[in-house]
């Protein structure tokens, strides 16, 4: 009996309803990539070895400057990500001794398990399993795996901590092997935690494109190692070649057009004591370590970089988050509940500071758009024309305090029709060249757009 009560206490614990989220953008594809071991200064100032990620990415979405690690060294911090649960001596010590249950692994009230150990009971809850229950679908891809849902037998010794030529994984950067939920079905997780290949065919169809994708670069590629032992430089240098060659992949593909968000982040800055150890955002130490960070009660301040057709490109956010309001930032925007300390009380997460409070942003990339007014041949098949044909532009203009507005152009004449969901369409007339202002009612949502002219209809779905 005492035991029942305490998975029951456990399972609601872990699983505390999310608050109504008001004003959040309809995000359907979230991509989290994950850094390792660099301080702010390092990876954003003038002279950041990683120039890709510190000029173009950060021109292209926020920079959030005051974003913290949870903890020192590396597992910690990933498990934070997907679980809410803080450090215990041996994630602190990224389980290098032995791949072991967590013991006692009896709940608090607080949503924490006690104990020391790696493998956390099968009533503890990840994101992965929250998405699971809604429906949706989830992965994990981790370069240089290999073998799907690749962890040793329990007790024995992880063999993936130092890199060999051949082989680069790093079991610890991957949270979703610590969890009995995830590694007890094997099927299921061999289908959900996969070798970073499987991304790029994945990405060619938004229907084939997880909810969310936790993404794990291997120990070179992540910035861990420096030089790599085959051969790379390592450190921001790969990390940075890393991303050029990933985050196109990822912002050019449909399930990021259609309503997309990359957050680009580290585990923790380096070791060390002072600001390396820094928290943020009152984050509780938790019941199984006093000094989550070693030297201190985090993991210290790394930034984060998100980049989304919500988010104003070139903006610098200077609110304070951690991993915890990572995972209730992604709870909130697939409406679950949270898990451990991203419930906690207080902690904020991403709303309109991040997406777009106030700006011009430009759509004509993202919806297929040609160049501006350009006049071109109409040729329709079964009526339907091609993206581009009559609607050359596509800007949303924030305001702060008012209603979003879509600013249409054409490249000819054209009948406009403009539908909201659950508002019955509005009909404009556009002229060549022209810009036509609508006001939308929701600060984010989906737009049906029809431009028609007697040869045929341009469609396009705007999501805002």
């Amino acid at each position: 009996m005492r035991l029942a009560l305490s998975i029951l206490a456990l399972t609601l614990a872990l699983a505390a309803p999310a608050a109504h989220a008001d004003g959040l953008p309809p995000v359907r594809h979230a991509f989290v990539i994950v850094l390792e071991n660099k301080d702010f200064d390092q990876s954003f100032g003038p002279n950041s070895g990683a120039p890709y990620l510190a000029r173009t990415l950060t021109r292209e979405g926020q920079l959030l400057r005051q974003y913290y690690g949870t903890s020192h060294v590396s597992l910690g911090n990933y498990i934070t990500m997907i679980s809410g649960q803080a450090p215990n001596p041996d994630t602190q010590g990224d389980c290098m001794v032995g791949y072991k249950d967590v013991f006692p692994g009896t709940p608090t009230p607080d949503g924490q398990v006690l104990g020391a150990g790696c493998i956390y009971p099968h009533e503890v809850q990840t994101l992965g399993g929250q998405l699971q229950q809604k429906g949706l679908d989830w992965k994990g891809y981790m370069e240089d795996m290999g073998t799907p849902c690749r962890h040793p037998a329990i007790g024995e010794r992880d063999d993936t901590q130092t890199a060999r030529a051949d082989d680069q994984y790093a079991m610890r950067h991957n949270p979703f092997m610590y969890f009995h939920s995830v590694i007890d079905d094997d099927a299921n997780c061999r289908s959900h935690v996969v070798d970073l290949k499987a991304l790029a065919g994945d990405l060619q169809d938004a229907a084939t494109t997880a909810a969310v994708s936790f993404i794990t670069p291997d120990l070179c590629s992540d910035g861990h190692d420096a030089p790599c032992i085959d051969g790379r430089p390592g450190g921001l240098a790969s990390a940075d070649a890393f991303l050029k060659e990933w985050v196109p992949r990822i912002t050019g593909s449909p399930a990021f057009a259609d309503g997309g968000l990359l957050f680009i982040t580290w585990d923790e800055a380096n070791v060390g004591a002072g600001r390396q150890s820094e928290a943020c955002c009152d984050q509780p130490t938790g019941p199984n370590t006093p000094q989550p960070g070693i030297f201190g009660r985090g993991g210290g301040q790394t930034g984060s970089v998100a980049i989304s057709p919500f988010v104003v490109p070139g903006s610098v956010n200077d609110t304070q988050y951690n991993h915890y309001s990572l995972l209730r930032s992604l709870e909130d925007l697939f409406g679950l509940g949270h898990l451990g300390y991203a419930g906690q009380s207080g902690l904020r997460a991403f709303g309109s500071d991040v997406f777009g409070a106030e700006a011009t942003v430009d759509l004509t990339q993202t919806t297929g758009s040609s160049a501006r007014c350009q006049f071109r041949a109409l040729s329709a098949r079964g009526g339907r024309l091609s993206p581009g044909s009559l609607v050359t532009a596509l800007r949303l203009v924030r305001r702060r305090g008012r209603s979003p507005v879509l600013v249409i152009t054409t490249a000819r004449r054209a009948r406009l029709y403009v539908r909201e969901r659950g508002r019955p369409a509005r009909r404009l007339q556009a002229r060549r060249c022209g810009a036509v202002r609508v006001t939308l009612s929701r600060r984010h949502g989906r737009v049906a757009l029809a431009a028609s002219v007697r040869q045929g209809t341009e469609r396009r779905t705007v999501v805002y």
